[in-house]
Parts: structure tokens; sequence; C-alpha cells
């Protein structure tokens, strides 16, 4: 399954790191490994601590870390042509394994002391340290906003009360949250809600496992605290302007990262169909020769061309400080979009071999569901989009 479109974005540095990364998956995550992990826990399915392992001393965990602090300090646009490789191999795995990675920038947005934060970052480049971004709860999803988590001081320290739901990495293995919560209810959402990064050990609780349909090696589940206490120095950022820090960063680089992974995905699919298409045959050519399946394919190398340099060039414009939320919200829409396309079209290609669990089409198929609806739904993103276009009514003022 090799292929070269992706790397008409990459530098043969950033090849060669991609390369590297995807033979070891290859390598890692057998069929049978692969089954055997999502049948785990009754059938909701673990993160495989034995894959994170190979995976961060091949020192693939945590490339964000700058360089003064040990790590590699890699980009964004390097860390994503790395995880789309990956994820052609297992996005489930890949999505926890980038989000378990991706916080020690928000450790360096607190005022914990130089030291603690360099253990942090000692922990995070040996592997030992995986954690959670805590924002949904049952009652706010995407309108964020709507939490009732809370933060109450107490001195020098503060009090969490709430409870957070579908969060990725909420499992046994998570040894810090970074938590919004109230810290003022007379204010609007941008000026009273906070961000806490929250050790386990305070206190913390992790809920039920959800059984999901797909993406069965990133574990979702809830996290509950009940009188946590966390010092003051623990706010990431300033005090009451968590909101709308984390909305803009998710916004602008949360969303491109993760459709790198949608991307690997969707590039799977076409790599597998066109596989099958070449070899099943039926009255008396390759199904790939007939028209219907050939325009199939057609179309799906087309999006897979279209999402890619969407992708990379939306992360030239981040970096060049031209890029809108209209840009980054109809990137996550049309990459999370491609992939469940592409896979549907796949499994349509496979027939009812497809629709099997013994072909790997069924995977990426229940995997690719879920694309367009986390990282807020792309229902979402189109009205995103359209508020940043139209802009501000400004008749409506006063």
């Amino acid at each position: 399954m090799k292929r070269e479109t992706s790397y008409l974005f990459a530098t043969d540095w950033q090849r060669e790191l991609a390369d590297n990364a995807r033979n070891i998956m290859e390598k890692t995550f057998t069929p049978e490994k692969i089954a055997e992990w999502e049948a785990a826990d009754g059938g909701a399915g673990c993160y495989p601590m034995e894959a994170h392992k190979i995976m961060v001393d091949a020192g693939y965990y945590a490339m964000s870390i700058p360089e003064e602090y040990g790590g590699l300090g890699l980009d964004a646009k390097t860390i994503s042509i790395i995880h789309e490789e990956m994820a052609r191999i297992e996005p489930g795995f890949t999505f926890s394994f980038n989000s378990n990675g991706s916080h020690f920038g928000y450790i360096l947005q607190t005022s914990m002391p130089e030291s603690e934060k360099r253990k942090w970052a000692e922990s995070y480049l040996a592997g030992k340290t995986m954690g959670c971004f805590a924002l949904t709860e049952p009652g706010a999803g995407s309108d964020a906003a709507a939490i009732k988590t809370t933060a109450v001081r107490d001195g020098d320290d503060w009090i969490i009360n709430g409870t957070k739901c579908f969060i990725t990495n909420a499992a046994d293995y998570a040894d810090h949250f970074c938590v919004a919560a109230w810290t003022d209810k007379t204010k609007r959402a941008s000026q009273g809600i906070t961000f806490f990064f929250v050790e386990k050990e305070r206190g913390v609780k992790i809920g039920k496992h959800e059984n999901k349909l797909g993406m069965k090696l990133s574990p979702t589940g809830e996290v509950i605290f009940e009188d946590v206490r966390v010092p003051n120095d623990h706010i990431i950022g300033k005090e009451g302007e968590g909101f709308g820090a984390s909305m803009s960063h998710i916004q602008m680089w949360g969303k491109p990262n993760g459709s790198a992974i949608y991307l690997g995905l969707a590039q799977a699919a076409f790599d597998y169909a066109l596989e099958y298409s070449q070899t099943r045959r039926q009255f008396g050519k390759r199904i790939c020769d007939h028209q219907a399946v050939g325009f199939k394919l057609a179309e799906m190398q087309l999006r897979l061309h279209t999402a890619r340099s969407f992708l990379y060039s939306t992360f030239d414009a981040l970096e060049a400080g031209k890029a809108g939320r209209e840009m980054t919200a109809g990137l996550k829409k049309y990459c999370s979009d491609v992939a469940f396309q592409n896979a549907n079209d796949a499994l349509q290609i496979f027939g009812g071999y497809g629709y099997m669990k013994d072909y790997p089409i069924e995977k990426l198929f229940r995997d690719s569901r879920i694309m367009p609806i986390f990282g807020g739904t792309n229902e979402i993103q189109l009205k995103n989009m359209a508020k940043a276009i139209c802009g501000r009514d400004e008749s409506r003022k006063g």
C-alpha cells in the first residue's frame, strides 16, 4: 500500500519521519492484534500500551515539546504529515496517541514552578505521562458554553466539581486533565470560564468507559470531579480567559491536526478499494474497469487531492498568520466528510465482503462515522463558517 501523493507537501526529512512511523505501525498493528485490542473490556476496546511503548521508544511521542525542554520541537505541519501516515494503519490509536502527548503546551501556560514543568517534560518524553482535554459535558456538546462544572476559590486553591463526558483518553492510564470550569457565573463564557491543569492524584475519578461503534483503540469515558482541590498556579493562561483561549486553539490548530488523521483513514480506504478492484473480476474483467467502479475510484482520489491540498495549505496559512476561522472550520468539515465518504465508497466497491469483519473496510467504515461528529459537528462547522464570513450585524447593536 505504497503511494506518494501526501508527500507532494513534504520535505525529504518529513517523508523519512513519516515513512518510518508508518512502517513501525504496520509491523505493530497486525489484523490479529487489532482484533484482540478491539475485543478488550467486553468489546469496548482499549488503548494498547505495548504499541504506545513501541512508538514512544521510536521517538514519536509528544513531538511538539520544545528543544529547550529536551523535545524535538516539531512544527504542527510536520507532526500532521507523520500522523496522516500513522492513521492509514490505525486511526483510533493515532488519535489517542496524539491527544495523550499534546498537552505540554498547556503546562507551559501555567504559573507552576519551572522545575515542575521540566519534570513533566521528562515524564512526557519517557512516555509515562498521558492525559485528557476535559470540556464536553452531558448537556454541553456543541454548545460548549453550557458546561456546569464549577471552580470555587478557597484561599490559594480552587475547588472543582462537575462531570465531563465523551472525553478522549478518560481511562485508568490518564494522569492529568485540562479542565474547563466556571469561575464566575455572573459573566459570559468568554470571561467566566477558566481552564485548569489537574493531576489525577488530586482525587479525579474515571467513570464509565463508553462502548462505541468504532475508534475502539481510542478510549472514551467520563471524568468526575468531586471537591478536587487545585492550586492557583495550575490555571492555564489567565483566570476567566480559558474559554476563548481554548476555543481559539481548538479551532485554529486542533482542527487541522485532527484533519490529518481523517485524511489518513480516507487514504487507507482508497488504497484498499483500489487494490481490491484491480484483483476482483466480474463479467470477464477487473471491476475497476467497469465505469461505475472506475468513476467511484476517481471521485475518491479527487477528494483526497483536494483535502490534502486544503490541509497543508492551511498549515502554511496558519504559520503566516493568514488563516481565518472559516478556513479551519471548513477544513474540519471537508476532511471528516471525505473520510466518511471514502470509507463508504470503499465498502460499496468491496460489496458484501466489505460488510464482513474479515476485511479491513468494515472497521474503517466504523471508525470513520464519528469523524463528522466529534471535534464539533459538521453542522456547527458550517454555522461557524457562516458567522465568520458574514461578520457581525452592526445594525443590531444596542
